[in-house]
């Protein structure tokens, strides 16, 4: 049976059953106060002298009503019946928009919207709540059909250039191996960053990870100091300050996601005399992670597509730095993961600033 014909029956049955009720009551509260026998005043019921019934009995009134009462049952179902069909139609009217909708979003058509007029009630929110849903599983698709297209070009490019390289050794055999031996190493090591890359951004997705109370001031000084001789090498200055940022969530994807912002803090930066600032805050219920850099003026146009995969400060040019175009991604991912947000904002001066706030480790209590 459909939804429509059992809210039918519903309808139907609780209206035989109030009509029923009220039947019973009449007879209870009126008819019960008509006597069986009714005498002539003065006369005892039993003597034989007992003139006819002056009025009604209860057994007349009886057979007088119980037609009246079944047709009104009759009529009574006969209206809940055909009530019923039209009350429940219309109440699951946006059910079925709502079910074909969900019919074409299995279809693949995820563009398709509900778009439920009239008040604010379930199914209304129902209708609004599944709207969002298909904009965000759009949205996921089309970014996950983007990471594919750029990761499978990202991924051929070395492949390729192995090819071409292997291509010209073998038909000159008489050339300094040495240099293709460079070539090929420096080719291949990019190629298996770029899938230690793609394995990461992969582990912080699934959040397949055991978490642990860390301190992020303490991951920011591990991160900070392994980077150092590489901002020394650029002429550049590393300057750490902040309080104890006590959270949850791995030690190991905290570290990778905090040094990758300091790697492009350093990367991304003025030719000398830069700086690269590294600061740590803690709020009522977050904890705050902010690294700056000098560096060249940003528009917010670029600043918000520098979290799209496979994105290198203008856009897909290699500019002579190393990486592969996953760090913000992946701090993005590792951030989300941790149930927490990153935030991009362009430096007046010039350079950028990255904001991640995660939620804030509950305090322990002493027993």
């Amino acid at each position: 049976m459909s939804v429509r014909v059992k809210l039918t029956a519903s309808y139907a049955g609780f209206l035989m059953l109030a009509g029923v009720l009220l039947l019973a009551t009449v007879w209870v509260f009126l008819l019960r106060y008509v006597p069986d026998v009714v005498t002539q005043p003065g006369r005892r019921p039993m003597e034989p002298s007992t003139p006819l019934l002056t009025g009604p009995s209860r057994s007349d009134l009886l057979r007088a009503f119980a037609p009246k009462a079944a047709v009104v049952l009759v009529f009574l179902l006969v209206f809940g019946l055909l009530g019923g069909w039209i009350l429940a139609g219309h109440m699951l009217a946006p059910l079925t928009r709502i079910t074909q909708a969900t019919r074409v979003a299995a279809n693949g058509s995820l563009s398709h919207r509900i778009y439920l007029e009239g008040r604010k009630d379930e199914f209304r929110e129902l209708a609004d709540a599944f709207d969002a849903m298909l904009a965000r599983l759009e949205a996921q698709v089309a970014e996950q059909q983007r990471f594919a297209a750029n990761a499978s070009h990202e991924l051929r490019t070395p492949l390729a250039i192995t090819q071409t390289l292997l291509d010209v050794a073998r038909n000159d055999p008489s050339r300094d191996t040495s240099e293709l031996v460079d070539r090929l190493h420096f080719v291949n090591t990019r190629a298996i960053d770029l899938t230690e890359a793609l394995l990461l951004l992969s582990r912080a997705d699934r959040r397949s990870f055991i978490r642990e109370h860390v301190d992020l001031s303490l991951i920011a000084e591990e991160a900070t100091e392994t980077l150092l001789p590489l901002a020394e090498k650029r002429g550049l200055t590393i300057e750490t300050s902040g309080d104890i940022t006590p959270t949850v969530g791995s030690h190991a994807l905290l570290l990778q996601m905090t040094t990758n912002l300091v790697h492009n803090a350093i990367l991304h930066n003025l030719a000398e005399r830069g700086t690269v600032w590294v600061t740590t805050s803690v709020h009522l219920k977050t904890v705050v992670l902010t690294v700056e850099n000098t560096g060249e003026q940003l528009s917010p146009q670029l600043v918000s597509t520098l979290v799209e995969p496979f994105q290198r400060g203008t856009g897909r040019i290699r500019d002579g730095h190393p990486g592969v175009g996953l760090g913000l991604p992946i701090v993005k991912s590792i951030a989300q993961a941790h149930d927490g947000t990153l935030t991009l904002t362009p430096r007046p001066d010039g350079g950028l600033r990255v904001t991640v706030r995660l939620p804030a480790a509950p305090a322990h209590t002493g027993t």
